[in-house]
């Protein structure tokens, strides 16, 4: 488990990428998203609820997920997100664009062999 001084806070497109992808998996409560990105990172990355909340809002407001009244599993009343089908397609769209953009990172981080590194 990593300390708090080792995790990460996530860039505003990367955690609706995030989100979206945890989505995929079934609907959730806005805390069960938190713990569901924080243990798929190993505690690396950090959701602050100051984040989470605008970052759904947005993502419903661009019709990629809906959500609806339930009861959490410790009983309360909570909003439990989903995926709509227009959000599974933007899935695949973001998933494509992080796939270019972290190759094109590792790509200049650990230029191939050969290249010299100043």
């Amino acid at each position: 488990m990593s300390t708090k001084d080792e995790r990460v806070e996530l860039l505003q497109g990367t955690l609706d990428l995030l989100i979206l992808q945890t989505l995929r998996r079934g609907a959730a409560h806005g805390h069960a998203i938190v713990k569901a990105i924080e243990q798929n990172s190993e505690d690396v990355l950090l959701v602050e609820q100051g984040s989470l909340y605008p970052a759904l809002h947005r993502l419903i407001k661009r019709g990629w997920i809906s959500f609806g009244e339930g009861t959490s599993e410790n009983n309360r009343k909570a909003k439990f997100y989903r995926l709509t089908a227009k959000g599974r397609k933007q899935l695949e769209v973001e998933t494509t664009k992080w796939d270019k953009l972290a190759g094109a990172i590792a790509r200049i981080l650990r230029p191939a062999t050969g290249e010299s590194r100043s």
